[in-house]
């Protein structure tokens, strides 16, 4: 029987959750800093989750170390003041209500870094989906390195058509039930008990069943946080060898997969358009749409298109170095973006959920920011914290 990494943790969370406390993954909205100052608007002085974390709209600010100095210190108040309570062993079945209506199910709880590795070709239990970039990780790690508290947005996907693992009516007591701010739905987490818990190990053994090197959990969203992860393990630490995560079953009915688009700035639409043509010919088998300013246009790919448009991007830029491209969620803010001048967006079909795990399995992981779990307001909001030092 195979040893399966995932495990209760000891969970830290406010005694009484309000809409404040949850906020968006901080990979969201990172071409909109609007939003992020209207969520520090809305949070205002009360304990909050954006108040430990740093959206990555600020990742390249100049006051960056000042704001991760901020969020360490912040961290360092909530463990001393009492703003959080510790629940030992836990693990935590999530209901996310999505701004749609529809509901999500998932469990929360320990990961082991060491059944995880992103690299190509990798045999582990953990495998990313999506190509890693390595230059990513060193201003995370700078992030996490001296943090006291984890909190995840990372999901992590199982394969299980039959429903086995996530129970559907836990039996632990409510730990928060409360609305999402700017528009991101409800959700309502209870811990579950320790014979629900023993339940959910063994479904995970069965899915694992006999295979020699099974892929078990595949990172659905997160995987740069999880890769910055297991680059902080330390043997002084202990708690650092595991990582919070939600898992959630990939066949879920509320569980949508969305292609990520790209939006390039500071370019001539006339001529990245042009240089696409030229790039990829005519006649391929799919068609991606060109926004800009002036209208739209299109061209034709073969292959998967969001690794086939960003090889293009990537070598397009190469030679203009004050441009950039950004990777949104949703067609509308596509489409509002490159309403500007100088601006290109990039509109295409995505990879089907139901493909995930065989082309994991046969060629590894996909290119980098393929495919999204939902539009950007079902993304995991933050909640749950846990000690790692």
């Amino acid at each position: 029987m195979k040893n399966i990494p995932f495990y209760p943790a000891d969970i830290l969370l406010p005694p009484q959750v309000t809409e404040k406390w949850p906020v968006i993954a901080c990979d969201q909205f990172t071409s909109e800093p609007e939003y992020w100052k209207a969520a520090g608007e809305f949070v205002g002085d009360a304990p909050s989750t954006l108040k430990i974390t740093l959206p990555e709209v600020w990742l390249t600010s100049s006051d960056v170390e000042k704001r991760t100095e901020a969020v360490n210190s912040e961290m360092k108040k909530y463990l001393a003041s009492g703003v959080l309570t510790e629940y030992k062993n836990a693990v935590v079945y999530v209901e996310r209500t999505q701004p749609d209506g529809r509901v999500r199910r998932g469990v929360v709880g320990a990961v082991d870094l060491s059944e995880y590795d992103y690299t190509p070709g990798a045999k582990t239990m953990i495998r990313a989906t999506e190509g890693t970039v390595l230059s990513r990780i060193p201003p995370r790690v700078k992030i996490r390195k001296d943090a006291p508290l984890e909190l995840p947005h990372i999901m992590i996907l199982i394969d299980d058509p039959d429903n086995t693992v996530i129970p559907k009516n836990p039996d632990g007591s409510i730990l928060y039930d409360t609305d999402l701010m700017a528009g991101g739905g409800h959700i309502r987490g209870s811990l579950v008990s320790e014979s629900g818990v023993k339940n959910i190990i063994s479904a995970l053994e069965n899915l694992a069943g006999d295979r020699e090197s099974p892929l078990l959990f595949a990172v659905g969203d997160g995987n740069h946080s999880l890769a910055t992860a297991k680059a902080c393990v330390s043997e002084e630490f202990p708690l650092s060898r595991f990582a919070l995560a939600e898992v959630v079953n990939i066949h879920d009915p509320a569980l949508d997969f969305e292609p990520i688009y790209r939006v390039v700035f500071g370019v001539d639409p006339a001529d990245i358009i042009a240089a696409a043509k030229r790039h990829f010919g005519a006649g391929n088998e799919k068609t991606v749409k060109c926004l800009y300013n002036e209208g739209e246009d299109e061209i034709t790919v073969n292959g998967l298109p969001a690794g086939a448009v960003q090889s293009f991007i990537d070598e397009y830029l190469t030679a203009r170095p004050d441009s950039y491209c950004d990777y949104i969620h949703g067609e509308d803010t596509v489409r509002k973006l490159s309403s500007e001048k100088n601006t290109v967006g990039f509109l295409f079909d995505g990879i089907g959920k139901s493909e995930l795990f065989p082309y994991v399995e046969k060629y590894g992981s996909l290119p980098r920011k393929t495919f999204s779990m939902g539009e950007a307001r079902d993304k995991r909001y933050y909640m749950e914290c846990r000690k790692i030092r």
